[in-house]
This record gives structure tokens, sequence and C-alpha cells, in this order.
């Protein structure tokens, strides 16, 4: 297809730009500063469903309350990203309407692109506007694939005929994926997991990333018990967000702190991976140290994370309205 081949080739040649990016010398000294203050041992990694692919259960989310959402916080982004890379994270996550996450993301990432797995995501649910997405993303990322692009906040019914119908983003997914330029596909969702459970029927999605917390079980419709054993079916990755509810779960009378919100979400079945935003380099550490240390948890000790939650899941759950 004429139209793809010129595209493949612009991504391609924006890619080249990479090259001229040198931060390894960056990330050795922040390597140096970090191992000072965490643990040298490895986090436990967990393969991606029929993705194959083996990666850490942590990785950094792009968004939220982190720097690398912010247009005014590029030394911090920066650091934070080569922090991450020190500590032995390689999924990193981000998406074209993440504001400058991509680009902050692009300044530092190049020079690692064997060793990460890159995700992004496109709004859009029209074939040409997704494919517009990842053009720019690419750009900004400075890469010529990504290893993993996802369908953003897929969150009613009536969006799914539009994707997966003629002329729908399902196409562009197809069409970069058979080009080579991005290696596996997903779907994303905080909102109903019904939505996301009915996209992994209809489409044979890689992976796909829902919000799972210790407060979502309360939820009138929570999304564990919907998506998880249809992603299971079909032997699809998952990646849990929202894990902390923005901090929310550790107000007092809640959850101690990060070892029963990311030990409660890992201890799922079919839960390969969390990706959690960081506000600092600090906060990114402890959370790999909580990672480094993980052991799935005994049922008992799930059900005592739940008694803790009953009475505030709507606290912890207010992402669940945003669409």
């Amino acid at each position: 297809m004429k139209q793809n081949t010129t595209r493949r080739n612009f991504l391609l040649a924006s890619a080249a730009m990479a090259g001229t990016i040198a931060c390894g010398s960056v990330v050795e000294r922040q390597s140096q500063q970090v191992s000072a203050s965490v643990p040298t041992q490895a986090m436990p990694e967990r393969i991606f469903g029929k993705t194959g692919v083996s990666l850490p259960i942590l990785g950094l989310g792009g968004a939220g309350q982190t720097p690398l959402s912010s247009p005014q916080k590029e030394k911090e982004a920066i650091a934070l990203v080569e922090a991450a890379l020190s500590l032995g994270i390689r999924y990193f996550d981000t998406a074209a309407d993440y504001g400058p996450s991509e680009k902050y993301m692009g300044k530092v990432l190049p020079s690692h692109r064997d060793k990460i797995f890159l995700a992004s995501k496109t709004a859009a649910r029209d074939r040409d506007g997704a494919w517009k997405d990842l053009e720019r993303s690419l750009k900004r990322l400075n890469t010529d694939r990504l290893e993993l692009w996802q369908l953003h906040h897929v969150s009613f019914d009536e969006e799914l005929d539009p994707i997966f119908g003629d002329g729908g983003a399902a196409k562009a997914l197809e069409e970069a994926k058979e080009q080579k330029i991005i290696q596996f596909t997903g779907i994303t969702g905080h909102h109903e997991p019904d939505v996301i459970a009915a996209g992994l029927e209809r489409y044979p999605f890689d992976m796909a990333l829902i919000s799972l917390n210790a407060a979502d079980v309360h939820h009138p419709r929570p999304f564990a018990p919907v998506v998880l054993p249809v992603a299971q079916k079909h032997n699809v990755g998952i990646v849990a967000m929202k894990v902390p509810a923005y901090g929310r779960l550790f107000k007092p009378g809640v959850l101690k702190g990060m070892e029963q919100a990311m030990g409660y979400v890992l201890s799922l079945a079919g839960v390969h991976n969390c990706i959690i935003a960081a506000e600092n380099v600090e906060q990114l550490q402890a959370n790999v140290r909580v990672a480094q240390a993980f052991q799935p948890l005994a049922q008992a000790d799930m059900a005592k994370i739940e008694q803790l939650t009953a009475s505030v899941w709507e606290d912890n759950t207010f992402f669940r309205q945003w669409t």
C-alpha cells in the first residue's frame, strides 16, 4: 500500500534522529547515585501472556502525578526516566495525549531502545486518526517502532463498532503490525469492564491495561472478576493501573503503604505487571524496593486488605467516572 510505505519511510527517517542523543553517561551517573539507596536484587519477572515477553512486574507510568506529564518539569522528568533505567525498569508507558510525556521519554530512551518495552496509545477511533497519532508518537519518542500500541480508554459499547468496523482504528493496528512498526496490540480502559471484556472477545489483542486496585473489588462493576477470566481465556497479557488510586489508598485507616497496594494487585490471578507513576526519584526508588521484595499474598491477607477498603471504595475508584 503506497500510502503506508510512505509512512514507513517517514518513520524510519524520523527515528534516525535518535542516534544523535547521547545520554549514556548521565544514566551511568544516575545508576551510581541510585545504587546506594536501592538493593541491587532484580525485580521478579513474568511472561506477558501470548506475547512470550518476560518483563519486571513494575513499569513506569507516564501520566498522572508525575513530572512526565508536566510541561514545566522537563529536568525532573528526564531524571525520573534515567533513574527508572538504572533501577531495572524496562516497561515504559505513555500516550499520544499525555502532554509532554512522549517528548521527555524521547530524550532518554533511544540509546537504550533494544533493552526496553515501549508502550504508547491512541484515543482515535478511526484508522486515519490513529495513524496520525502513531506518526506523532514515534516522532516524539525518537524511535521507528513500538513494542505495544494500544487503543486508549475505550469506555462505551457504542465505541466498539466504529473501532472494529471498516475504517476503524483496529485497521491501523493491523497495518502497523504488518509493517513491523508495532509488535503487539492492546486495549486500555478504566471505565466499564464489560466493554474491555467485549473488546477482548472481538479482537485478538495481545495485552490489556486496566484499572485494578484493592478498592475496586467493592465497586458495583469491578474489573478483576469481569476482565481477568476473559484475558486468561485468550492468554492476554494484563497490566494494572490506578494501583494506589493516586495515593488515596494510603489515607489514615486504609492501607499501610505500597506493599499492600502493589502486593494485592500483583497477587490477582492473571495480572502480569503494574505501571505506577512517580512524583520524584525517591518515590520511584521506594516503589522498586517494594517490587523487588514482592511475594504473592495468601488469600487470607488479600481478604484483610479488602476489608480495609470496604468503607472507602468510592473515594478510591473516583477515576471510574472518567471517560
